[in-house]
């Protein structure tokens, strides 16, 4: 084979492998980012995962809500989701509290009557009345993973008042994302002073706090969160003698994430967050 041959043949080689290339790049799939579930649009607090390797930070993604489970102390971290009026009806309150029996085998399932004569309620973290659009979304939020113990006086007074508050917005135009959670050990309830229950095998939180972000109803709501969204941040005392003003349990996000060490909101655009999570709300309560 002649020199000249040879030197005409190897850059038509080149190029040839040069198309190749651009071809085979050309096909591939670019990768898209998959929407988030929607209960944690704004975020998962903790990076909760359904490993069950990860007794303390166990994700338990429901079709009415999102929650991270702390299997050792027998209730979640925190429960995330989201409220529109898609969600609210006429199903009546099912009352039907249970045991999660989706929790990975072998660990301890936390029974209906594991709060029985305690002093504590057995408290909705997503409450009944967010869930009311069917029977079968009412019930899930009876599941004993989606509740911690709770003072009567907090449960029933205090955070029920946020809680029909947090719906009254539906009928103006809006729609709602709450997180919220419980941390420290120890409250007051009806029968003093508590730390744990069910033989130890459920934790009496010492603190109840709840975050809760109003938009108008809309898409891409993780993006449409600004610096002028009113953000609503309560952190109660578990503690029969607290007030049932909600209003003046008001924090700010970043003071519940230093409480708690999660990272709230983290969806958002970090230059937004860092506005909205320093300030504390100061608008009206009813």
């Amino acid at each position: 084979m002649s020199k000249d041959f040879i030197r005409l043949r190897l850059p038509a080689l080149a190029l040839a492998l040069l198309l190749a290339a651009c071809r085979k790049e050309a096909v591939a799939p670019s990768p898209t980012a998959q929407p988030l579930p929607e209960h944690l649009t704004l975020g998962n607090p903790s990076g909760a995962t359904a490993d069950e390797n990860q007794p303390t930070n166990y994700l338990l993604s429901k079709p009415q809500y999102a929650l991270s489970y702390h299997r050792d102390r027998g209730i979640p971290n925190w429960v995330s989701w989201h409220l529109g009026p898609e969600w609210r009806g006429s199903a009546a309150r099912q009352d039907d509290f249970r045991p999660d029996d989706t929790l990975p085998a072998g660990w301890y399932q936390v029974q209906a009557t594991s709060y029985t004569g305690s002093g504590f309620d057995r408290g909705h973290n997503c409450p009944s009345a967010d869930r009311t659009n069917t029977v079968a979304d009412n019930s899930a939020t009876f599941l004993m993973t989606n509740m911690m113990p709770q003072a009567p006086r907090n449960n029933q007074q205090t955070w029920a008042n946020l809680e029909d508050y947090c719906r009254s917005f539906l009928g103006t135009g809006n729609e709602v994302y709450v997180i919220c959670g419980s941390y420290g050990r120890g409250g007051t309830g009806t029968n003093g002073y508590a730390t744990t229950l069910d033989q130890g095998r459920v934790t009496v939180p010492a603190r109840c706090w709840k975050v809760v972000v109003i938009l108008p109803v809309g898409t891409d709501d993780a993006n449409r969160v600004s610096t002028s969204t009113r953000i609503i941040a309560i952190d109660t005392p578990n503690d029969n003698g607290l007030s049932t003003a909600w209003g003046s349990y008001r924090t700010s996000v970043d003071a519940i994430e230093s409480a708690t060490g999660l990272d709230l909101l983290s969806a958002v655009p970090a230059a937004v967050q860092q506005a909205i999570e320093a300030r504390t709300d100061n608008g009206p309560t009813s």
